[in-house]
């Protein structure tokens, strides 16, 4: 069997040859594999027996790595390193290559243990050291996992010397403390015993020095916890299974379709109310937790190893946990590569970066540092108001004489939009003022349903002669407004004011901003807009055969030409 590291990653069809070739040698009809020292390797062992480690490259199948070494280094657990030990006595000069701090050949400035000096032996020549004792100790297998291996026992003297002190200035300056107080309490007198058994002096013994009273206290509030257990003399805190005030699990939901609650494992994977969020929940099940912390990346690791192994690739998670970290760290950099190069292509190709950088906050909020105080009444106290959306289209120009714009009066007898200034339905018409408006009030079906009418058909003479005067009046008025006297039939037109009316429409389409101001002052002077006469009407139809009712007016018959 091939090692880990010369196998490396196979194609399918090399994984695939490579079974066939193992079931052939497990069956006899192939012959077994050979080693580099010529032996053959029997193809029913275990595969993970017959690899070698990853870290061990052997460049070809061996089973090298099960057997033991021919020759082990012969060391005891005695031997090591003479430490101090130097090599003669110092030189009395500076040597080339040697140590520009002290002067030993043995090492360089940089691994030099002595103290730095101002001027190193290098320029100075004097206080030369001597060379150390280059020693090779071979190290067995037990002295190499010896972690007292070369330790030496006269250096834990010294260490329970220094202790030793420390404990004796401390019960001297307690005594020397109760000495100078007199006192009644019981943690003094406590102190002095304790100090009297310390020195060898008689009393009763209440404790050593590692049990104080002031040790004790800080573990104090922690032995009122709920679900600690507290041992003042091991100092080990140890945590239930389960608080003994929470609610069990089973008691959640008592219905027995909920989730299954497992009695030796204390475990409920499921979460026991379904129409809770998990993240309201009391309880939202032990599946819940799981998907919390580094837990998805475990799963992460373990389904990249089950879909590269399914490839092909010798990857296990649990065999060898190091070279699957390693292979799923290079395989998310090379994603996060191909993505951001196929980003990037695509950026190229097509463009619109400058859209997938974000807003400023203040737009996505809609929210900004101005401060604006207002009345009850909508007025600004303090602060800028906020100035008013435009929009892109143009506002506040009026055309045909009108001083509303269209859409802003509805008719609700026959549901049509038109002109507020006029009460014309016909969009971009001639405004005719307050006198249209008159004129469709008077011709409109409610006017005329509400006319009197007498119900035993007994009329007196002044009711009949108020309606003729009416009837009189309202004939002459639709006469003078009707549309057969306005712009119809045989119209007697002065030329003079024609040429009149056709200047003042040119001027008005040349400057309509001069023009409806001036219209607006002599209307505010007049009272009301004045009737339109027959010159200016024509005028008006001359400007617009050009483009707005006559889609044929510059078309050219080839023909004609």
């Amino acid at each position: 069997m091939a090692s880990s590291s010369a196998v490396g990653k196979l194609s399918r069809e090399e994984f695939r040859r490579q079974k066939d070739l193992d079931a052939a040698r497990k069956a006899g009809t192939a012959p077994a594999e050979l080693d580099k020292e010529g032996k053959s390797i029997n193809p029913h062992i275990p595969q993970y027996i017959s690899k070698a480690p990853w870290y061990l490259d052997q460049g070809g199948p061996s089973l090298a790595h099960q057997r033991r070494p021919d020759s082990e280094p012969v060391s005891t657990l005695d031997s090591w390193y003479d430490r101090g030990a130097r090599a003669g006595p110092a030189a009395t000069k500076y040597r080339k290559g040697a140590c520009e701090n002290c002067g030993a050949m043995t090492h360089k400035k940089k691994d030099c243990l002595e103290r730095p000096r101002k001027k190193g032996a290098r320029y100075t020549g004097k206080d030369i050291q001597a060379d150390e004792v280059i020693q090779e100790v071979a190290a067995g297998y037990d002295a190499k996992r010896d972690r007292w291996n070369g330790y030496d026992p006269t250096e834990h003297k010294k260490i329970t010397e220094e202790y030793a002190a420390i404990e004796a200035a401390r019960q001297a300056m307690r005594e020397e403390e109760i000495d100078n107080q007199t006192t009644t309490d019981l943690t003094a007198v406590k102190k002095i015993a304790k100090a009297k058994g310390g020195t060898g002096g008689g009393g009763d013994d209440f404790g050593s020095s590692d049990e104080d009273d002031a040790d004790e206290d800080k573990y104090a509030d922690a032995a009122d916890a709920v679900g600690q257990k507290l041992d003042a003399k091991t100092r080990i805190t140890v945590r239930n299974l389960r608080i003994r005030e929470d609610t069990a699990k089973y008691l959640i939901n008592l219905d027995p379709s909920s989730a299954y609650y497992d009695p030796k494992t204390r475990s409920m994977r499921d979460a026991p109310v379904k129409n809770v969020a998990p993240e309201d929940a009391k309880f939202a099940g032990d599946n819940f937790l799981r998907h919390t912390g580094e837990a998805m990346d475990v799963q992460k690791l373990q389904l990249f190893a089950w879909q590269s192994n399914n490839r092909g690739a010798d990857v296990h998670l649990h065999a060898n946990p190091t070279q699957g970290e390693l292979l799923h760290h290079e395989f998310r950099e090379k994603k996060e590569q191909q993505k951001e190069t196929t980003k990037v292509g695509v950026l190229a190709k097509y463009g619109g970066e400058e859209y997938l950088a974000a807003p400023p906050k203040e737009l996505l909020t809609g929210q900004t540092e101005e401060y604006v105080e207002y009345s009850r009444t909508g007025m600004v106290i303090k602060g800028k108001e906020r100035v008013k959306t435009r929009s892109k289209y143009a506002e506040d120009i009026y055309i045909n004489n009108h001083t509303s714009v269209w859409g802003s009066w509805y008719n609700a007898t026959t549901g049509q939009w038109g002109y507020a200034c006029c009460h014309s339905v016909i969009h971009a018409s001639y405004c005719a003022g307050k006198a249209a408006i008159e004129a469709a009030k008077a011709t409109s079906a409610q006017t005329l349903l509400q006319l009197p009418s007498s119900s035993d058909g007994q009329r007196t003479s002044q009711e009949e002669s108020q309606q003729e005067e009416s009837a009189s009046s309202r004939k002459t008025r639709d006469d003078a407004l009707s549309k057969r006297r306005l712009g119809e039939g045989e119209m007697s037109l002065d030329a003079k004011a024609l040429k009149a009316a056709v200047q003042e429409e040119r001027k008005r389409k040349s400057d309509s901003d001069a023009f409806q101001d001036e219209r607006g002052k002599r209307s505010k002077l007049g009272g009301s807009s004045h009737d339109v006469t027959e010159e200016e009407l024509e005028a008006y139809r001359m400007s617009r055969n050009a483009g707005m009712e006559d889609p044929m007016y510059n078309y050219k018959d080839p023909e004609d030409t």
